[in-house]
């Protein structure tokens, strides 16, 4: 049975101009790390596959491997450099459970784990999708709990500019809005 909080990548994803301007942010935010230009084996892109997926391949220089499992319940398996965690960890019951298996994936001292989700917004924003959205603290919280140190992190916005202007929720998203994204080191 297909929870209502998991996303369904499909067409109607896929074409949310949303989707493009958070993958480019995504992409800019890694370009930046100290990692990039490290060679690497094999990488781990959790959940789905999709576009942005080949765009991780390409930047890295690898092939990412999908996790097709339940990741509220799955033992993960491999050895990876870096995994990714985009927009996953607010669709989970439990992103603690998550995030104990991925520090077990990450092979070397300078393995990375990079994480994006949304930043906790009000009630009446908030997405359906969303099991829970977390605040910074939380993220925080979390990622200490996991074993995880942060390395940077930067927020961003993934509308366009008029879309902010199209009216009062809209122009309240403008506000609360944002994606956290994360650079991870296992401690």
């Amino acid at each position: 049975m297909q929870s209502t909080f998991r996303t369904v990548i499909d067409d109607r994803y896929l074409s949310d101009p949303a989707h493009s301007i958070r993958w480019q942010h995504t992409i800019d935010f890694i370009s930046r790390s100290s990692f990039t230009g490290t060679v690497i084996a094999k990488g781990l892109d959790l959940g789905d596959r999709t576009p942005f997926t080949t765009s991780l391949e390409q930047l890295f220089g690898c092939r990412f491997e999908n996790t097709a499992d339940d990741l509220d319940l799955a033992s993960l398996k491999g050895s990876f450099e870096v995994v990714t965690a985009f927009e996953v960890l607010e669709h989970l019951y439990n992103p603690l459970h998550a995030l104990l298996e991925v520090r077990h994936l990450l092979k070397g001292d300078s393995a990375r784990l990079y994480v994006s989700m949304p930043l906790r917004k009000p009630l009446s924003l908030a997405s359906p999708e969303h099991f829970h959205e977390m605040s910074r603290q939380s993220a925080l919280s979390l990622f200490t709990r996991a074993g995880f140190s942060i390395v940077r992190s930067e927020e961003f916005r993934i509308r366009p500019l008029m879309f902010y202007l199209t009216g009062l929720k809209p122009l309240l998203r403008a506000v609360f809005e944002k994606v956290q994204i994360y650079e991870l080191t296992a401690q």
